[in-house]
């Protein structure tokens, strides 16, 4: 069994115990379900969510108290007879709001890496995440892990554009991120503003205008070809017959623009997926 298998089979059995743990009925089957006291629990110092907002837990505290905890946590043991949280941290926190004294859980012996990936998945998969905290737990999978796209959107069960469309976001300025974060800025709204050296002052004007997406997009293009004349009519000839040298070599559109300092951005258009498994296929035989 080959490594990727090994992780890729090791992030869906996580998955799995998530969906198994989703409710109290299917998890009162599973092996290591009991109930665990309050007090014999702390929390994960390796747990991605460090944000837990007051009005939230009160609110889940209040349904707690009503209906109890409906979704088991997921913890590991530790020393003394203590367990650490893997997974609901959140409602551990809300129930000691409601003043119970024990709550449901399911316990695994897990690794550090299990343990740590577990809880990144959970909070992933929460629907109350923004764009941005969504991207970045997507991010701390693949690096933590060293995870492709293509492994944790089967782990996970997301698309592969999908992760690459949320991971496109962590290109944007800080500032466009915290609108994103603050509910300012759709992620929707903000795609279209990857990879604009203006995106910052463009975000602010949607916000002001209150855009939608396809104002935004229709924004973006009308501001992208001054700025584009302005770049063709001062490349240089050296730069042009770069372009010139990569498109016979290709057979297809190449555009270089160049940035400040060195840095840049090499650009090849293609027309149909054969010709970008074709240029995929040039560039890993470098």
């Amino acid at each position: 069994m080959t490594a990727g298998v090994q992780k890729k089979r090791l992030g869906r059995g996580l998955v799995d115990l998530l969906d198994d743990a989703a409710d109290i009925e299917t998890a009162r089957g599973i092996e290591g379900y009991r109930m665990v006291a309050l007090a014999s629990l702390k929390a994960n110092p390796q747990n991605p969510r460090r944000h837990f907002a007051e009005e939230e837990l009160a609110e889940l505290a209040a349904s707690i108290g009503e209906k109890g905890v409906v979704q088991p946590l997921v913890v590991r043991p530790t020393e003394g007879g203590a367990y650490e949280i893997v997974a609901g941290e959140r409602r551990w926190r809300a129930a000691q709001k409601a003043q119970l004294h024990q709550v449901p859980a399911i316990v695994r012996q897990l690794s550090d890496r299990e343990a740590l990936e577990l809880a990144i998945i959970e909070n992933v998969q929460r629907s109350d995440l923004n764009a941005i905290e969504e991207a970045r737990g997507y991010q701390q999978l693949i690096e933590a892990f060293d995870h492709t796209q293509e492994e944790l959107a089967q782990i996970i069960g997301k698309s592969r554009s999908h992760l690459a469309n949320m991971l496109r976001l962590l290109k944007l300025p800080d500032g466009v991120q915290d609108m994103i974060r603050e509910g300012q800025l759709s992620a929707g709204h903000a795609r279209a503003l990857i990879g604009r050296d203006n995106a910052l002052k463009l975000a602010k004007q949607i916000i002001a205008r209150a855009m939608s997406v396809r104002a935004v997009e229709a924004l973006v293009k009308a501001d992208e070809a001054p700025r584009s004349k302005r770049k063709a009519a001062i490349k240089d000839a050296d730069t042009r017959a770069a372009e010139s040298e990569l498109s016979d070599a290709l057979g297809l559109s190449v555009t270089i623009q160049m940035r400040r300092g060195e840095a840049g951005e090499l650009r090849i258009a293609y027309r149909n997926l054969d010709q970008l498994n074709e240029v995929r296929r040039r560039l890993l035989e470098l």
